[in-house]
């Protein structure tokens, strides 16, 4: 498997089958505890995100909607929520095992999904773009999976354009954040690589010329919190 260049900020994070077996084993140890770490990291905002992310698929009721890299569901409850059908996908058993969802739930790699060719009308993805071993391979994946005219709607961290806010940004993340992981979730490592792990994104306009790419029109940047987070959108051509 191919990795995307990380940026020259941060060199030392692991690459290719190396990332892949260091955040399987992350989020294995993190899980019983991650629901509880996102609502304080995100200052309860979370919800708020998820919500936005599965209004923009704007969808038939009923639709199947693919969550792929579903954690313990969050997600998947969302879509449901929406009153579409969701089916989850994740590669770390201790996500998929302190799952909540009643959604249908199956271990699998976000680069090789084990779902047939225009199968879904929605693909939904939350703060796991920079999991995955390599971007491009991703959307084209989903692009595979989608019927076309299908929707795509990935949640992700984002980057304050105004230097203040900026600041701030990093200072909660970057600073702040993995010393609340390591005093309530006891593991200071995992905290300290999710904020440095937003090096593997790519700047905006490249993330939406891969989405375009893979097979996707109307792909569309919306940004949240001052831009904290970010919202890629786009319609299986």
């Amino acid at each position: 498997m191919t990795q995307a260049p990380v940026s020259a900020r941060d060199t030392s994070l692991p690459a290719g089958d190396d990332k892949h077996r260091a955040v399987e084993a992350m989020f294995d140890r993190i899980a019983p505890r991650y629901d509880r770490l996102n609502r304080i990291i995100s200052l309860g905002q979370d919800r708020r995100w998820r919500r936005d992310t599965v209004a923009a698929l704007r969808l038939a009721p009923g639709a199947t909607v693919l969550d792929v890299g579903c954690g313990t569901g969050d997600l998947c409850d969302g879509v449901a929520a929406a009153g579409y059908s969701p089916v989850g996908v994740d590669f770390s058993a201790g996500m998929l095992a302190a799952a909540h969802t009643r959604a249908p739930l199956a271990r699998a790699d976000a680069l090789t999904l084990p779902v047939p060719d225009a199968s879904v009308a929605g693909v939904v993805t939350g703060f796991a773009l920079r999991n995955f071993v390599d971007l491009d391979r991703f959307f084209r994946e989903c692009a595979r999976v989608l019927r076309p005219g299908g929707r795509l709607a990935a949640l992700e961290t984002g980057e304050p354009a105004n230097p203040l806010l900026r600041a701030g940004h990093h200072l909660w993340f970057r600073r702040v954040v993995p010393l609340v992981g390591a005093a309530l979730a006891n593991d200071a490592e995992a905290y300290q690589y999710l904020p440095r792990s937003t090096a593997y994104l790519p700047p905006p306009g490249e993330l939406l010329t891969l989405v375009e790419a893979a097979g996707f029109d109307a792909v569309h940047r919306r940004t949240f919190t001052a831009g904290a987070v970010q919202l890629i959108t786009g319609t299986r051509r």
